[in-house]
């Protein structure tokens, strides 16, 4: 069994966009600017934007954090992101989600211009994704395509168990796993929460991408021998162990699982640290004009 690092992995990443924005900014071009709209006090929203902003420093990137109350109305949103749209100085942006029940989330991210939807949610970008033309791909399976290719796994023509069905990741990595590329070729099924036979499922897969939000769904006996795991998975449950009174869990009972593994990813460390970089990266692709002209 080896384990997935994605810590490591993503270190090796964020020094490779630094040593890129060194050589923009030794040639006097412009260094990328990502801007950030948060809405609200939600605390997993304020970590990931704060991780966010300290990457950008990280890098070399401008960043711009502009933060609302959670009362703000749809109307104010759906100005500050056209106004973004519209900042020439401003490559790429994202609205953290979730928002507050009263904000149309699919209508912020329409209003998004596509040429800058860093996190890859607008419509077009999703469209050209199911496709196999560029875009900027969503962060998290962004991340788990990194993560299997430097790794040198194997993918063409196994078979790809994705638990969970959301927009943001059991969809669209579904979708990239099915490309005539690599990591991809596989045959994919798509399990969620009215799958019945979720277990025979699992023990036919070659490779399973968990990203159901339940944890330690994945057991032991529902997985072969020599499987690879990807646990996208992040629940905080209480823990008498450690000091702040929780811990963060994954999808796969980790314990139970990694035995049979030939690789898995840890929780935490493992597709986390991936999706912060994918998001920097789709930042610089946006201000190097690569994907859009």
């Amino acid at each position: 069994m080896e384990l997935i690092d994605g810590k490591a992995v993503a270190a090796q990443i964020k020094k490779e966009i630094a040593a890129e924005v060194e050589e923009i900014k030794a040639t006097g071009a412009k260094v990328p600017h990502l801007a950030a709209v948060l809405v609200g006090h939600d605390g997993g929203s304020e970590t990931y934007v704060a991780n966010k902003v300290r990457t950008c420093e990280e890098l070399g990137f401008k960043s711009t954090l502009i933060r609302y109350e959670y009362n703000v109305s749809e109307e104010e949103l759906l100005a500050c992101v056209d106004r973004l749209n519209r900042d020439d100085d401003v490559d790429g942006f994202i609205v953290q989600l979730p928002l507050p029940k009263h904000i149309s989330e699919d209508k912020i991210i329409e209003a998004i211009d596509y040429r800058k939807d860093v996190d890859g949610f607008h419509p077009v970008n999703v469209g050209r994704m199911s496709i196999g033309l560029p875009c900027f791909l969503p962060a998290t399976p962004s991340g788990i395509l990194e993560l299997l290719k430097r790794y040198e796994i194997e993918t063409k023509g196994k078979h790809c168990v994705v638990l969970g069905r959301s927009n943001i990741v059991g969809k669209p990595v579904a979708m990239l796993m099915l490309q005539k590329t690599y990591p991809g070729d596989c045959t994919v099924t798509v399990c969620h929460s009215r799958t019945k036979n979720i277990k025979d499922m699992c023990l036919q897969a070659d490779i399973i991408i968990a990203a159901l939000g339940v944890p330690e769904f994945v057991k032991g006996d529902m997985v072969k021998e020599g499987v690879v795991v990807i646990d996208v998975g992040t629940t905080r449950v209480p823990s008498p162990k450690t000091k702040s009174g929780f811990k963060l869990t994954g999808d796969v009972a980790f314990d139970e699982v990694a035995p049979k593994c030939a690789y898995i990813t840890p929780v935490p460390g493992g597709v986390g640290p991936m999706t912060i970089v994918s998001l920097m990266k789709n930042t610089l692709l946006a201000a190097k004009k690569e994907i859009y002209k």
